[in-house]
């Protein structure tokens, strides 16, 4: 559908011409020396495909467009748009969003983040050879396992920080590599410019993508870093209130994006008109929240590095991350995203969180609310114990998502539950305790 080109479309093109070069992130609080921001980020989240001028009455919000269908002019002769699942002007609108956050050429959204992947593996064909992070999401190890399987495909798990160990993998058959950067949930980096320029000289027909889930576009652009296809979970910090499941992938390429395209609508992998609606909402504070949960998450790391009850923090803003200098090389900032070990086993982490009282025990991130939970019987919980046991994900490995509560008020929190969990007395439960029904994981 051609549409005229808002203002601020004409305004961002002058911003982003003539922009000068920023210093790197050096907001109070934070660590320093990542790259420049993207300065026209936020404008273009909330300006970007939501020309008021596209749609009847000049409405500054895009509308909420629930028609399944649209009127005709003539057999075949449409205003843009035929049948829902093909096309609607709430979810273009957020595809253009998108893509313009990504500084991509085109947007798809789909019903979940799954369903972006089960679009992009059916690029694919029986018999071709995936290549896989070892340490990703627990649903994307399980679709690789017990569904792409299915359809003939061979998925081979490597170590995607080190390029050899990728290089090494490659088949003549090999026609995809999916990574995490960072992983989860053990927060490994891997060198996108490296590993791209890597697999291009041996074999240029691999599809490189790139799972941007912890960063978002915000803090990483995998397309700008060699990516062919950068898939998200839209459910976590994009939509960020805990109300939406779905997921988007963006791409530069258009052979890739209208295979794509028609992927999304012949298996109908689309989202609601609401909750688009939703996500487009929520994409105008993105910048915001992720300030925010960047300030909290470098406060919390630095008490629980300090905390005498805690192993190991693995948060790539800190210094004591073994790659916080690729991160600063490769990204404009942190999420809200760490992991940590702390002393004990299933029995002290199940204190621990049953004593919790301002975080919540639950699956899921990047929401406003601040969440925890322990990867091995819940997200993870699906890939095999001996790959868990081989990467370190223990019963005393705890995630965090780090919300947009007061900072002090999380400390104090993660405090006091740290000495129930060392101590003789079993924890009051506030209402978050662990269950069987968690071993599933999602």
């Amino acid at each position: 559908m051609n549409r005229p080109e808002h203002v601020f479309s004409k305004l961002l093109k002058e911003v982003e011409l003539n922009q000068p070069p920023l210093e790197g992130n050096k907001m109070e609080g934070t660590p320093l020396g990542y790259l420049p921001a993207d300065e026209s980020f936020a404008t273009r989240a909330i300006h970007t495909g939501q020309n008021p001028d596209n749609h009847s009455y000049g409405p500054v919000v895009v509308p909420l467009y629930t028609a399944s269908t649209f009127k005709q002019d003539a057999p075949g002769q449409t205003r843009g748009f035929d049948y829902g699942r093909g096309g609607n002007p709430t979810r273009q609108s957020l595809e253009e969003v998108l893509a313009s956050l990504d500084k991509a050429k085109h947007g798809l959204a789909f019903s979940s983040g799954l369903g972006a992947m089960s679009a992009i593996i059916e690029l694919l064909k029986s018999g071709d050879h995936i290549i896989c992070g070892d340490d990703v999401y627990g649903g994307a190890n399980r679709y690789f396992r017990r569904v792409a399987v299915n359809h003939g495909l061979d998925t081979e798990f490597v170590d995607t920080t080190t390029p050899e160990a990728i290089l090494k993998a490659i088949k003549p058959n090999t026609k995809m590599a999916w990574l995490e950067s960072p992983t989860n949930p053990l927060m490994k980096i891997t060198d996108i410019p490296k590993l791209s320029e890597a697999i291009k000289k041996v074999k240029p027909d691999i599809i490189l993508v790139v799972d941007n889930t912890f960063l978002t576009p915000y803090f990483q652009k995998p397309l700008t870093l060699g990516a062919d296809i950068v898939v998200y979970s839209i459910t976590k910090y994009l939509n960020g209130h805990s109300d939406v499941i779905m997921g988007a992938l963006t791409t530069n390429r258009k052979d890739l994006y209208e295979r794509l395209q028609f992927i999304q609508m012949a298996a109908g992998y689309v989202p609601s008109p609401f909750d688009c609606f939703l996500v487009l909402r929520s994409l105008k504070t993105l910048a915001v929240r992720m300030d925010q949960h960047m300030r909290s998450a470098v406060e919390i790391a630095a008490f629980l590095e300090k905390h005498p009850l805690v192993e190991k923090v693995i948060f790539p803003g800190s210094k004591s991350h073994p790659q916080h200098e690729l991160a600063k090389k490769l990204w404009t900032g942190v999420s809200g995203m760490m992991s940590a070990y702390i002393k004990g086993g299933m029995e002290e982490s199940s204190k621990f969180l049953k004593a919790l009282k301002v975080f919540t025990l639950a699956e899921s991130l990047g929401g406003y609310e601040s969440l925890v939970e322990i990867p091995s019987i819940m997200t993870h919980a699906s890939v095999p114990a001996e790959s868990r046991k081989q990467l370190g994900i223990t019963d005393n490995l705890l995630r965090f998502s780090i919300g947009l509560e007061s900072t002090k008020c999380l400390i104090e929190d993660l405090d006091q539950a740290l000495k129930v969990a060392s101590s003789s007395k079993p924890a009051v439960n506030g209402g978050k305790a662990i269950t069987a029904a968690i071993k599933n994981g999602h």
